[in-house]
């Protein structure tokens, strides 16, 4: 199957199952593949994941996520139907079979800015195409090897506090996006594109 074919199949999937054939350690393997290749600025390398399975994920969405949510809600003064929506929301990604949580290292940025002064303002930026690309990648080759669905989540920055205890992570990893995957349960909708001459230039 064509590059760009892949990239169609490649959808945002809600409906997400554990009805999988590969093992956790053949998922962990085309995440971790997928990441090591996805170019960065100057080879930098500043994308790091944590890989969630089965009732890692249960728990992640169910309690920590919900948790933390729930008491920024409440702050904010959000309705309590709100919050039960939200919770349902959360528990269906619960129902997945995995999710990558994706960092960029801040240590490496900063590093990087003081090498090079003259880029310094351009490595944040860097290191968040890095991550954007990583991510893509990762969601891109789920699809494509192994035929699972996924959705990207960003509950960063009001989980980053508990992520970081839960899961022991250096102060350094900044949260960028919570990749959920699994089965696919229900197929994604019709998508909508932009009219090319809104969005694209060309010179001959």
């Amino acid at each position: 199957m064509s590059f760009l074919q892949e990239l169609k199949n490649r959808r945002t999937i809600y409906a997400l199952g554990r009805n999988v054939e590969a093992s956790n350690e053949q998922i962990a393997e085309v995440i971790k593949e997928a990441i090591r290749q996805s170019p960065s600025a100057f080879n930098s390398q500043t994308t790091r994941a944590v890989i969630l399975f089965d009732e890692q994920v249960t728990n992640f969405w169910n309690t920590l996520v919900a948790t933390d949510l729930e008491a920024t809600m409440k702050e904010q003064g959000v309705p309590e139907e709100a919050i039960a929506g939200t919770k349902e929301k959360l528990a269906s990604f619960g129902a997945a079979k995995g999710t990558v949580l994706l960092f960029e290292d801040q240590d490496v940025v900063k590093g990087l800015q003081e090498q090079f002064a003259l880029y310094a303002d351009n490595f944040p930026v860097w290191s968040e195409q890095a991550s954007g690309i990583s991510t893509v990648n990762a969601w891109t080759a789920l699809s494509a090897e192994l035929g699972l669905g996924a959705n990207l989540q960003h509950y960063n920055p009001v989980i980053d506090a508990s992520v970081a205890k839960a899961f022991e992570v250096p102060a350094s990893w900044k949260l960028r996006g919570q990749l959920n995957f699994g089965s696919i349960e229900a197929a994604a909708g019709d998508k909508e594109f932009m009219a090319d001459e809104d969005r694209f230039k060309v010179f001959n």
